[in-house]
């Protein structure tokens, strides 16, 4: 029993870690947050493009959306807020 939740310990410590490796670089924009738009107008383009958001977040260089998008798939995506365009991890 010990044995088991020490490995599921394990296994949650790394999914963790492996999470924030995975967006840990994105960056999206080095123009200064003044000249961003607002998260709301970024919000009503994905919906009108389809997407089901959930949540939205703010990062240092980006917007960071966890959503369905269109084909129902969920994503976390960024989106560089200058532009609207999607940034690839």
């Amino acid at each position: 029993m010990k044995s088991i939740i020490v490995k599921l310990v394990a296994l949650a410590t790394l999914m963790l870690a492996s999470s924030v490796w995975a967006h840990g670089d994105v960056k999206c924009t080095k123009l200064p947050k003044s000249q961003w738009k607002p998260h709301t107008e970024l919000q009503e383009k994905l919906t009108k493009e389809g997407w089901q958001i959930r949540r939205m977040e703010q990062t240092t260089t980006c917007y960071e959306v966890y959503a369905k998008d269109p084909k129902g798939k969920r994503v976390e995506a960024f989106f560089n807020p200058v532009t609207f365009e999607r940034v690839e991890e």
